[in-house]
């Protein structure tokens, strides 16, 4: 198990994820694959008339959702502005009354009973900067120790992480500036070559064992010739295990490409060793990688 985690990271006000202001929801609530995504997972998850929490609800979209199915659902929001307005708009949306807004740490919460499922949405590529891990851990120990019996179902239900090679232009009108950014997995890229597949490092389920960590060290192997100065981070949120039509319901978060200290020029069929570690719930800045080629096989001598 996960022992008891810092909530907060020193600096970690500068950084927008832990308090996000209530205009860059638009464009969560504008994310059409994710939307479309969450809703189907929530109609598979959550059966007719149960009871649902929701940690970390922001606006209360997640928990309408749910609403449209369940009885009774907790939203919980620790910034005071957003209860204040996800209240004022579920009050707009037939079923919002059947939502209740609670302001409130998600480390800190219980439901008044038992619950059916429970949504946590604080998912960020990597399991960096939001507290998706640490909440869920919490959460179990805490539910357990107040309720017994078994968890409720989890909405993601686990997650994959992968990482990949990749050569990225980082000049900027001639100002060279290599700095970790974002990319829409559904956006074309021509900035960003691959230069190998995406190489899968990490496999949880929230039910489970949560890790500690999110650390690995292995080896990729390149596909296509360059040079080697970046690796896309992708993770893979299994949102729902829908079992009548045997198939997962996925969302992924947004990729995160991250310079390299020291760009290497690789050719295919070469191997490189990738190694980086932190804790869930880190800054970005403490996700460092480092790849280093691997020394070829000698020729084979007759």
């Amino acid at each position: 198990m996960v022992t008891q985690p810092q909530k907060h990271h020193p600096g970690e006000h500068l950084e927008l994820g832990q308090f996000i202001p209530l205009v860059y929801h638009y464009h969560m609530l504008a994310d059409q694959a994710r939307m479309d995504a969450f809703r189907e997972a929530i109609a598979v998850a959550v059966p007719p008339n149960s009871r649902v929490l929701e940690l970390g609800g922001g606006t209360g979209i997640l928990s309408f959702f749910a609403a449209q199915h369940a009885a009774k659902v907790w939203c919980v929001e620790i910034n005071p502005d957003l209860v204040r307005e996800a209240r004022r708009i579920l009050a707009l949306n037939t079923g919002g009354e059947r939502v209740e807004m609670i302001e409130a740490d998600a480390f800190d919460y219980l439901p008044p009973e038992p619950v059916d499922v429970v949504i946590c949405e604080m998912v960020h590529v990597g399991m960096l900067r939001e507290k998706q891990i640490p909440v869920i851990e919490s959460f179990k120990r805490r539910y357990q120790e107040k309720f017994g019996g078994m968890l409720p179902r989890f909405v993601p239900e686990g997650f994959i992480q992968a990482v990949q090679p990749v050569q990225q232009s980082f000049d900027f009108d001639g100002y060279y500036a290599p700095i970790p950014f974002f990319q829409q997995p559904t956006a074309q890229q021509p900035r960003t070559e691959d230069l190998g597949n995406p190489v899968a490092y990490q496999l949880s389920c929230y039910d489970g064992v949560l890790p500690a960590t999110c650390s690995w060290q292995g080896a990729i192997t390149i596909e296509r010739s360059g040079q080697l100065n970046a690796l896309r981070f992708i993770t893979k949120n299994l949102l729902a295990i829908d079992e009548a039509k045997q198939r997962t319901i996925d969302w992924f978060s947004q990729y995160l490409v991250v310079p390299l200290p020291e760009p290497l020029m690789v050719e295919a069929g070469q191997q490189v060793t990738v190694s980086f570690a932190y804790q869930p719930g880190d800054p970005i800045s403490a996700l460092k990688p480092v790849a280093t080629l691997n020394p070829s096989p000698p020729p084979n001598r007759l």
